[in-house]
Parts: structure tokens; sequence; C-alpha cells
């Protein structure tokens, strides 16, 4: 099973030294790493365990400047090697990081006591004793990297804990640590795979940018692999994007699985008081956030949006690592309901899908968030209806027709020459939108939807449509300041629009199109002179017949082209 190990500690502690020991590769490849002598970047390697088990290893920064940096080594692993110095023991970054370990749900692992060749037994021992009493759950091995003492120890009990195998049947997810350029290969991505498989020639997402990629070549720890699995330290050739395309913090994933949102609701697991504006670590992406609370439940609205899923651990951020927390929903509605979130925890299939009232989801999206496992999709489903690909909470969806039918209501009654609504006011412009029109018993006439039956009506604008109309059979045109009114009148056939604003009557309209064969030339003087209007009525005329494709002008003439239908 592939796994991924990540190293923590505090600076100077030899946790570069020690990944050198155990795998023969330095992992500082910065000039500025060779040079300052410490860790900037995070760096990878490959390490072999007894029994011809092999692991990827995540060697991050131990500065206090970094931790930004460790948190997206860490997002990922399945086990952690924390290293101590003997001489100094543990110091804050070695709290912090475990801190940061814990909230990521990274709890099992080992401990190094390095430098152990640099003191005499008696304080080796003390150290020793003060690492079992700071990470109860975890063998402790004292090593050396300078002399090799204790490195096969080491390696055996790593290569005795237990882990919990990744989810295959989850979608491809994998957080980018790091992109480059190779000459004559293009852009390449690495990262922890979380879930599912990478193979060339699959089609990936960029998210949140929203960019569809292709993948030309898979390696892993630099060997090219037909097929990369969940837990292995992966690197992507992606040649149809550019380097400034992806930074660290995007997410490649499997399109269609994974929602990509500007909040998250979460449980919080507190390691001190959480103030409301905080960084919000996600995956390998660092975040803005405010933070709105509700007892042990939170929403985290954040600046950029993120792709989450349900499950996944968050670490927040001030000065230092304050808090963390579990997503139990990675696209939540705007409002936080602490009762919602405690069905969605309880985690029964047929609470969860009447809880997510705020939205349809595919069912395939329910199973990417980890609401539910594939044998309960059945059976969480008895609370919805099903239109395409997607289905609906019958709860939503009664509120959403009760929502729809009110604004089509007051629109037919305070416009009632035009009912309809347009289709962009009432629904969001996501794909679902058309599949759950239908379920809301509306009537869709192109862009609008209408309440079932609905037609246009005069209403209180009766009186001054019979105004007009007995106008125009006095006068041959009228400006009409009621554009509504006049396209209503036009569509029952009761006057014309011309240009300007102006109408005319359906009957003048008419007799000039009869008058119009028998023109030698038709010519706004001759149009004129035999249909016996005014100027510009002559012409307001003929440009609407231009307009309805009767008639083609060039220059000053005009010519029929077609019969009248």
């Amino acid at each position: 099973m592939p796994l991924t190990v990540g190293t923590a500690g505090h600076i100077d502690h030899g946790k570069t030294w020690l990944v050198r020991a155990l795998t023969g590769k330095d992992t500082d490849r910065l000039p500025e790493e060779q040079a300052r002598g410490i860790s900037i970047d995070l760096g990878y390697a490959p390490l072999e365990l007894p029994g011809g088990r092999r692991m990827s290893l995540v060697d991050v920064p131990g500065h206090e400047r970094f931790v930004r940096t460790m948190i997206a080594g860490a997002t990922g692993i399945d086990l952690f090697l924390l290293v101590i110095d003997a001489q100094e023991g543990a110091r804050p970054q070695t709290l912090e990081h475990l801190a940061v370990l814990r909230l990521l749900g990274v709890t099992r692992g080992v401990v190094a006591v390095t430098k152990s060749d640099a003191v005499d037994e008696e304080t080796l021992e003390l150290a020793l004793e003060e690492a079992r009493e700071l990470v109860p759950d975890a063998e402790v091995i004292a090593v050396s990297a300078k002399t090799g003492a204790g490195l096969d120890e080491l390696r055996a009990a790593l290569a005795r804990v237990p882990v919990e195998e990744r989810d295959a049947d989850r979608a491809t997810r994998l957080y980018v640590d790091r992109v480059f350029t190779l000459q004559g290969i293009g852009t390449v991505a690495t990262g922890t795979l979380w879930s599912g498989t990478i193979a060339a020639g699959d089609m990936l997402r960029v998210e949140p940018r929203g960019k569809t990629v292709r993948v030309r070549g898979v390696q892993v720890h630099d060997a090219p692999v037909d097929e990369a699995e969940a837990g292995q330290r992966v690197a992507v050739n992606l040649p149809t994007v550019e380097r400034r395309d992806l930074a660290r913090g995007d997410v490649l994933v499997e399109p269609g699985h994974y929602p990509v949102s500007y909040r998250l609701d979460v449980r919080l697991e507190e390691i001190a008081a959480v103030p409301a504006a905080v960084t919000v670590h996600v995956g390998t992406k660092a975040v803005p956030a405010r933070l709105a609370r509700d007892g042990a439940y939170a929403q985290l609205r954040l600046a950029e949006p993120v792709v989450a899923a349900r499950g996944d651990r968050v670490v927040l951020r001030t000065q230092t690592t304050v808090g963390g927390g579990t997503v139990l929903d990675p696209a939540p509605p705007r409002k936080l309901e602490p009762e919602r979130l405690a069905v969605l925890e309880r985690g029964d299939p047929e609470e969860i899908v009447r809880a997510l009232v705020h939205a349809p989801v595919a069912g395939r999206e329910l199973q990417a968030r980890g609401v539910l496992a594939p044998g309960e999709l059945a059976r969480g489903l008895t609370a919805v209806r099903a239109a395409g690909e997607h289905v609906f909470s019958d709860a939503w969806l009664a509120e959403l027709r009760t929502s729809v039918r009110a604004q089509l209501a007051a629109r037919a009654e305070s416009d009632p020459l035009d009912p309809g609504v347009p289709l962009a006011e009432l629904l969001p412009a996501e794909p679902w939108a058309p599949h759950v029109l239908n379920l809301l018993e509306v009537e869709r006439r192109g862009a609008k939807a209408y309440l079932p039956g609905a037609a246009a009506a005069l209403g209180e604008r009766a009186q001054a449509a019979s105004e007009l109309e007995a106008l125009l059979t006095q006068e041959e045109i009228a400006k009409v300041d009621d554009k509504q009114l006049a396209a209503f009148l036009e569509d029952a056939g009761r006057l014309r629009r011309v240009g300007d604003g102006f109408a005319v009557s359906t009957a003048l309209y008419d007799r000039g199109l009869e008058l119009l064969p028998s023109l030698d030339q038709i010519t706004l003087a001759g149009f004129r002179d035999v249909l016996g209007v005014g100027r510009r009525t002559a012409q307001l005329l003929l440009e609407r017949y231009d307009a309805d494709g009767l008639t083609l002008r060039r220059g000053d003439v005009r010519t029929l082209r077609r019969a009248r239908a």
C-alpha cells in the first residue's frame, strides 16, 4: 500500500540530515538552502523499508517563519517522523508541528531522537523519556545521522506503524505543492495523491481556476509509472498548461466530483481561542478568512475559493497555530446552521440527504463529499427526486417552488403585460438549473418562466390602449412613450411599431405594403405620394419594411425582396 511520511520538528534538530542518512538523497535542493544550511521549501525522497516496502518521504522546514510551508507538506501524509534533538529536547516548533499534525488527523508515526552520538548516555536517556511523554503512542528511537546508529531500528519502527488504507473509490484529487518547467517536457506539477489514480491520457480539472488539462506522463520519485495510486508522491506532466497558470494550493481533480466554494462549515478543534480573522490552511493552500462561530461549529468565509471534501481537516492560524476543524460541508449555504451540521456529523444517510436542503447535488457528488458511501447511496436518496444526473431534496424543492411561484405571481400582478421572469433572475447559472425547472411546476417560454397558463393582459392599461388605437385611426402616426404597451398591442396585431418610438395603425402598414408593387421604382418621394402621407411617416414605414425583410435598399431606391406571407 503506498504511504507518505512527513518529517516534523524544530529548526536545526537534524530533519534533513536524517532524511539524507535514511534515503541517500539531499532534499535541500535550493542554492539558498545549501548556503544558509536550513530548509526553506519542501523536499522529497523515496524511503526503502524492511520487506521491500517503499514510502514517499516529505521533508519540511522547521523555522517558525515557514510553518505555512510545513503545513503544505504535512497535508496528505499518512504518518509522521518527529525529530527531536537529544541535546535540546522539545522546542517551540516541535510543539507547534505536533499540534498541526494532530489537527490534520495525523496521529500515528515514530519519534527520532537525533544526534545521539553528541550526548552522554544519561542525557540521551532523559531525552528519550521526554519524547515518550510528549508522544506516548509513538515508538521513540535514538539515532545518529552522522554515525548511522539507530537507522535500521528507525526503518523497522516506521514499517511497524499501522495505517489505514486510503479510499480507492474516491475520485482523483491531488493538491499541488510544487510547479516547475523542464526543457523539452513542459510544465510539471507535484503533490501527494490524496485519492483515486492518475495515468497518462487522463483529463483533469485545475481548481479553483476551472481549467481542463491533459496528463501526458506520470512519475513517482523520478520513475515513470503507468498509473499512480493514492498515497504516492506524484509528478504529473501537463503539456497543455503554462507554468504561470499553476501554483501551490491549486488542486488537480477528476472533473465534476468536488465543489469549489468560498465557504466551509466545520466542527472546531481548538487549541487556543480562535479570533474572527484567521488564515485557513486547506490542502496546500492558505487563505484569509472570517470565522462565524456557533458553539462547536463554525463557518469559514474565505477570501478565495477552495476545494475540499467532507471529512477534510483544516488548520487555523494567526501569528501561530490557534486551532483547526473537520469539514462537515464543503459547499454550505451562507447561514451557519448548527442543527444541520449536527446531522451531517452523525452520518446517517437519510438524515444527511434531508439536511442538504440548501442545494441540489448529484448522486456522485454526495459520494465525493464523503456524505454517502457507495452502498448507502440508494437508501440515502429516498427523500429526494431525481432529474438528469442530479438529485434534489424534497424539502429544498418545496421551498424553492414556493419562492419561484411567489416571484412569478408578484410579477404577474405588478406587470400583467409581461408576467414572465427571466430564468437568470429565478435560478443561478448552474448545470442543475434546467433540470430543477422541470420540477417546479412552472412553464418555460424561451428565456422566461411563467405561472402555468399565464398570459399577458392589459389590466389597468386597457383604457390607454383604446385611446392609442383611436388616435391611430385619426392620425397617420403617433409617438408612443409606453414601449411595453406598444409591444403588447403589436403582438396582438393592433398596431405596428416603426422607428424613433412611433407607431402606425395595422391598416396603414398593410395598405403601404399593398401599394409597393405598383411603383416602377420604390423611392421615398414616390412611396409618399402614392400612399398620401407625410415624409417622416413614409420614411419610417420603408425602414420597417427593410427591417422585416420585405424590401432591400440600394442607395435611394428599394426593391421588393419577397412576396408578403
